[in-house]
């Protein structure tokens, strides 16, 4: 199935039921009080999800839960989201930002459950920005999308302002500033490549048409689900309200993994190591460039003087390290890859140091490599903390550089 195909089939997908939803609060952080109080209303079933939020900056009475047909009869109130707060305005608040609204998808599996800690935290946006996070799962990962909640209640962050969790992108996705894409179907035993492509890209269309028609023009977007490069291309050519530069598949682990061997090889702390570039695709076929790394500062072929093993261990041990881990481990990795998604969001709101760059799949229209147009490509990366990126032109290539790059490119446009 081509994208194109993907961009015009009717989806058939999970998301056709009843959504749940905690639409956000607004609050008023200005006021010396503030109180807030959630109600949610019953739940009969995962199929017929419905939250209202009420909010006032005056003292507000006990919430009534708002009752349905089918639910008229059941009542049932989500933790602390159920209680009425008189809370006292800290100066602190009077200097937070604006309200930023996130969205994950797979918001119940084993990343998110790693990711989200990170983004309440403050660790992502900083400690003066307040976030609500709007949690994307299915009818079968519903309950465990209800832990996660409690889990993020229970953990007390004064940053996170709001959650709310449903299976509909079309409410999941309202407003959001950023969009997480992790949630994809897994390749399993006997499924073929063309078979995971299918099932995926229909979830990524649809993801896709949901953003363009209901988050904020300028969502960034990072797809975190497998094939990413694939499923962003998808997702960008589903969504043509939303410039297709804001659309990234990450790539960050991998860079993360290849300065971690180049660290070990040279005896030095990885944060010694910049300017690694991974070109093309998350997948065995990518190439990470130590021709452009450096290590404090000097180009790695001057540092590491075994080129052999540079052109054949070093890239074979970043190009393998996720399927080795799976054989260690017994899964795939998630907390890495948490923190490579936090890393390349830091990277997008955070001013690039001067002279260093970053590695993410982008959309390759007006690249200055002759990298073909309309594919999303891996490539090196400068920010000025604004959200939005430059392409890296002071990159040097030579005739093994540019063979491996070469090779990956009619990959990726087969």
């Amino acid at each position: 199935m081509s994208v194109a195909d993907l961009t015009t089939s009717p989806v058939a997908s999970t998301y056709t039921k009843t959504s749940s939803r905690l639409p956000s609060p607004q609050l008023s952080l200005s006021s010396t009080r503030l109180s807030v109080h959630f109600s949610r209303s019953p739940r009969p079933n995962p199929r017929a999800q419905n939250f209202k939020i009420t909010c006032s900056v005056n003292q507000a009475p006990s919430p009534v839960a708002v009752q349905t047909e089918e639910a008229k009869n059941k009542s049932e109130c989500f933790g602390v989201f159920c209680q009425t707060y008189d809370l006292k305005a800290e100066e602190e608040t009077k200097s937070w930002k604006k309200l930023i609204n996130v969205a994950v998808s797979g918001a119940a599996g084993m990343i998110s459950n790693h990711l989200l800690f990170k983004l309440a935290s403050g660790e992502v946006f900083g400690p003066d920005q307040p976030i609500a996070l709007k949690l994307l799962g299915s009818e079968r990962s519903f309950q465990a999308l209800e832990g996660v909640a409690m889990e993020l209640e229970d953990s007390l962050y004064p940053l996170l302002r709001e959650v709310s969790i449903g299976i509909n992108p079309y409410e999941v996705f309202e407003d959001v500033e950023w969009a997480l894409l992790i949630g994809a179907k897994p390749r399993g035993p006997g499924m073929e490549r063309a078979g995971l492509l299918d099932i995926n890209g229909q979830i990524f269309a649809e993801q896709g048409k949901a953003l363009n028609a209901v988050a904020s023009r300028n969502v960034k977007v990072i797809v975190v689900g497998n094939p990413c490069n694939t499923n962003a291309l998808i997702c960008l050519k589903n969504a043509p309200n939303i410039p297709a530069k804001n659309f990234h598949a990450l790539t960050r682990l991998d860079e993360n993994r290849a300065k971690c061997q180049l660290a070990l090889k040279a005896g030095v702390f990885y944060d010694k190591v910049s300017n690694m570039t991974i070109w093309g695709n998350h997948s065995t076929t990518q190439v990470p460039d130590f021709l452009n790394a450096r290590i404090n500062g000097v180009p790695v072929k001057e540092v590491i003087k075994d080129h052999k093993w540079l052109e054949e261990e070093f890239t074979e041990k970043v190009q393998k390290r996720g399927g080795v881990l799976i054989q260690k481990w017994g899964r795939s990795s998630a907390a890495s890859t948490a923190v490579s998604i936090a890393d390349a969001m830091k990277s997008l709101v955070t001013p690039t140091p001067e002279g260093d760059w970053f590695s993410s799949g982008v959309y390759t229209n007006g690249n200055p490599y002759g990298i073909a147009q309309d594919i999303v490509f891996s490539m090196p990366c400068r920010s000025k903390g604004d959200g939005d990126y430059e392409l890296v032109k002071d990159v040097t290539f030579d005739e093994y550089l540019l063979k491996r790059i070469a090779k990956v490119h009619v990959l990726c446009t087969d």
